[in-house]
Parts: structure tokens; sequence; C-alpha cells
């Protein structure tokens, strides 16, 4: 028996819910207030799975606070969603035609609950994301000192660097003690750090955007992160495998880091060698290395859950 699904569409401002089962659907206000009301709709439809598109964040809210509420949440890519109505004929789109839609993929997609992360690793998630900012902005305020023509204008670009400085190293150390209070999190530090070249600023980045890390096999965490080869075969063609989607801040700090390793382990640069050797493209190469630093780090995180959940 299928389960009676509450379909979302996520904006700034509203929420519009779609009962699969029955097509009632209505609008609230995406705030609190909102948020308790569609849960009153919801348990008053006998829902049993809300189902909302990933918004840049506007759903993160809703999606904390129906689970608070004893509603079971699911989140879907809105690209996903979006071709699926195409393939089922739904050209238009409006919100309460997506949250119908929404409705729908779910069901036929047999889609599962998504539990919320613990307040742990929302916190991780949100000081990595601001050291990542800050850090960007610092790299910026520096150039433009670089470029500064008048004493002025350098010396008000100093002050503003200052701050920044002060911010980068406030979030490092709360982003290293959080980690260091965990004693799971420690010893994946521990572990991922033994690789020369993974620094901690990498470790956070991955504990944060890519928490399933050694609960996954390499081929999972490598089509999570964008690092597995898809393929485009049809008939007697074998097509171009290439890769996509996937998550992009892991990916990206897996491609800068993964030429460093590569510098100082020896089977990560026999491993760059051979595709050198074998005329391998550089964009090709940088996303073979960034793989295998990837199944290593999966491997080593691996090990070190099940020596944890062993010792515990």
């Amino acid at each position: 028996m299928n389960k009676i699904i509450c379909g979302v569409d996520v904006s700034k401002q509203w929420l519009d819910a779609h009962v699969g089962s029955t097509g009632v659907a209505q609008r609230f206000d995406n705030d609190a207030a909102g948020i308790a009301a569609l849960a009153d709709f919801c348990c008053e439809h006998g829902v049993e799975l809300v189902v909302m598109e990933a918004s840049g964040g506007y759903e993160r809210l809703a999606f904390l606070l129906l689970w608070q509420m004893g509603l079971a949440c699911g989140l879907v890519n809105a690209r996903s969603v979006r071709r699926f109505a195409e393939a089922m004929g739904h050209l238009e789109k409006t919100d309460r035609i997506d949250a119908a839609v929404i409705a729908r993929y779910a069901e036929v997609k047999r889609l599962q609950p998504s539990p919320p992360p613990s307040p742990a690793q929302q916190r991780l998630r949100a000081l990595v994301a601001r050291l990542t900012q800050v850090t960007g902005d610092l790299t910026i305020q520096k150039q433009r000192r670089s470029a500064a023509g008048d004493a002025e204008t350098a010396t008000s670009l100093a002050e503003v660097i200052a701050l920044f400085e002060r911010q980068r190293r406030r979030l490092e150390g709360e982003i290293a003690s959080l980690i260091d209070d965990d004693p799971l999190w420690a010893r994946l530090d521990a572990v991922f750090r033994s690789l020369k070249g993974v620094a901690s600023r990498t470790v956070a980045r991955l504990m944060a955007e890519l928490p399933e890390i050694g609960l996954l096999s390499n081929k999972g965490i490598a089509k999570l992160a964008g690092l597995a080869p898809i393929a485009d075969d049809s008939g007697r063609r074998q097509g171009r495998r290439s890769v996509r989607g996937g998550r992009a801040g892991p990916r990206a700090i897996l491609f800068l880091i993964a030429g460093i390793v590569a510098r100082y382990d020896p089977h990560m640069a026999a491993f760059q060698q051979r595709l050198q050797q074998a005329g391998k493209a550089k964009m090709v190469i940088r996303i073979a290395l960034a793989r295998k630093l990837l199944v290593i780090l999966n491997a080593k995180a691996r090990a070190a859950r099940m020596e944890f959940a062993n010792a515990t």
C-alpha cells in the first residue's frame, strides 16, 4: 500500500502543499507559524511523508521543524523533479503544479524519509560554510589591497583584512573544538590527516559536506561527490563516460587536495605517472586523482568507523 505523501513546493515566502492521494492543496507562509499550520494540514489528511525540493536553504526551517513535530520528511533534487514533470507531459510550471509533481515523483520513486542531521552536524556545516565565505572574502580584499593606488584605500582595506583574519581564526578554532569534542569525528580527523597534504580545513569540509563518507561503497561515495563516470552507451555506440552531478563542494576540495597528496604519497604519485604516460588529458587525470583520493579516504573512514563501533 502506498504512503500518503504531501508534496511541498518551497519558495522564500511560501510553502505550497499538495496531498497526492486526495489532490487537496493549500498555501502556507514559510515561517514558524505557517509550518505549524502545514503540520496540522498534514495530520488532518493522514500524511505519512512530507517531500520537498532542496531550494537553496529555503526548505531548511520547514524540514527541521516538521521532523520536530513528528512528521517524516524527505528531500528531492529540483532538476530531477522538473525532468520527471516534463516526461509526464507537465510542461506548465507553477508552484501548485510543482507541489503535485513532487508528490507524484516521491510516490513513483518510493522515496524514503531523510532524517535531519544532528545539532552538531548542523553547526559544523554552518561553521564550515561561513569559513568558506570568509576565506573567499579575504582573498578578494587582499587582491584589492595589492591593486590599491593610494595609501588611504590601502589602509581601509588593511582594516577589513584584519577583521576577516580574526573571524577566520575564530571559526577555525570553533571547528577544531567541535571536531575534538566528538570521539568519532576526532578519530576520522586523525586518520584523514595521516595522509600528508590533507589539512584540517579539508577534513572539516568533507565531514560537513560529505558526512556519508565511510558509510557508502567506493562507487556510491564517488557518485555522491560527482566523481563517478556516467555510462552513455546506445546499441553499438559506446559514448564518452563523463562525470556530472554530485556535490560541488567536496568535489572542488578533492580536486585541489589530490594534486598535493600526489606529491608526497608514492601510490598516488605512481598512479598519476601511469595516467600521464598513457597520454590521458589533464582534466581526466585530475578527475581520476580526485576519485582515487576519495576512495582512499572512504576506506580509511570505513575502518575508523568499525574500530570506533567495536570499541564502544
